[in-house]
């Protein structure tokens, strides 16, 4: 199995401190959000191959972390991948992203991707453990409990065996607080489905649209994430993270 991070984002939402800082690399709780998203890689059972792919202009960040990090984590081998965009008009975007890495680094294998921007604390095995064993598409999903805020993920509908059965973006009539996160395990089998995806001229940016798109085709089933989740994508919900990881 290969891990994919995917962190090659402008952050615009988070401007001034995303100019010059990539968001992974935004301390939460003390440590780089791609801190606390690695202790979950570490966690897994098996050693995994992880990438971890950014755009030219974090590039150099990203590799000045990755020396230090190396130091103190020998263990956990990764490796940065630059995509060679340089600003929101030439960004390949998250799917872009994502068969970009897998072209360049001709992975055929299982594949877990996660946004870099993610935060969550459940364990990754059970995730990966799960995906294995029934040999289909896994996402990781989480109940928001508030239906104001669903509206800006997606809405999911689950049948009895865990299996998504209807998914939208940005619902503006949400029926019910369970959104899919961007924490995905694809088969290798997947990844031909995604060359077809792109292939359509299908978008390239958000990874739900891609998951929207194969719910309808394929079968793609669910794992309820336990414990806390944030989606890093503006200044409340980064202080929000800030707040809930201080006290740990």
């Amino acid at each position: 199995m290969r891990v994919l991070i995917l962190a090659a984002g402008y952050a615009t939402r988070l401007y001034p401190l995303t100019l010059h800082q990539p968001k992974p690399l935004l301390p939460v709780g003390g440590r780089p959000i791609l801190e606390h998203i690695l202790d979950r890689v570490s966690s897994l059972e098996e050693p995994a191959d992880c990438t971890v792919v950014t755009n030219h202009r974090f590039a150099e960040a990203f590799a000045a972390w990755g020396k230090q990090y190396r130091v103190i984590h020998p263990e956990l081998p990764f490796k940065i991948v630059d995509d060679g965009s340089t600003s929101e008009t030439d960004r390949l975007g998250a799917l872009g992203d994502l068969a970009f890495v897998i072209e360049k680094e001709r992975i055929s294998e299982d594949l877990l991707v996660i946004a870099g921007d993610n935060l969550f604390d459940a364990p990754l095995s059970d995730f990966v453990g799960y995906g294995r064993r029934i040999g289909k598409p896994i996402v990781g999903v989480y109940d928001v409990g508030d239906l104001e805020a669903i509206r800006r993920y997606n809405n999911i509908r689950l049948d009895e065996e865990g299996r998504i059965v209807f998914f939208e973006e940005k619902p503006e009539h949400p029926e019910g607080t369970l959104t899919a996160i961007a924490l995905y395990y694809f088969p290798s089998e997947t990844l031909v489905h995604l060359r077809q995806y792109l292939a359509e001229g299908e978008s390239r940016d958000q990874p739900g649209r891609f998951i929207e798109w194969l719910c309808r085709r394929h079968p793609v089933f669910s794992w309820r994430l336990s414990g806390r989740w944030f989606d890093i994508g503006d200044f409340q919900m980064l202080e929000t993270a800030n707040r809930a990881f201080a006290k740990d």
